[in-house]
């Protein structure tokens, strides 16, 4: 299995990105996907899912601003980030990720980041 996020840079508040996760080595289309972030001295925050059927949720502070996406044909999950502002600022990771009846999230691997800064 492997993710490899692109995309990060550093935006000024206000300012967009688009992230990429090109996946490979699993069945893409069958598999849920998240973006999730962490901030320097913070813990592991789940920013968005996309699961097989194309339906999404997100984080609160997020909503209206983000957008996940994913392209089966090129088995590669996006994430748009718009009004970017500092607390945006983290390293953005793509998982594969699964959920039981409880929707407790699981894990099944992680890319290795690629960086998000936002500042003036």
């Amino acid at each position: 299995v492997q993710l490899v996020e692109s995309g990060g840079g550093l935006v000024q508040p206000g300012g967009s990105l688009s992230l990429s996760c090109a996946a490979s080595g699993f069945t893409f289309e069958d598999s849920a996907m998240s973006w999730a972030r962490q901030a320097p001295g913070k813990g592991l925050e789940w920013v968005a899912d996309i699961f097989i059927d194309g339906s999404t949720d997100y984080l609160e502070s997020v909503k209206g601003r983000f957008t996940i996406s994913r392209d089966n044909a090129k088995n590669t999950v996006y994430l748009q980030m718009n009004s970017l502002n500092p607390e945006d600022t983290a390293i953005y990771y793509c998982a594969i990720v699964q959920f039981d009846q409880a929707l407790i999230r699981r894990v099944v691997s992680r890319g290795q980041g690629t960086q998000v800064t936002v500042s003036s």
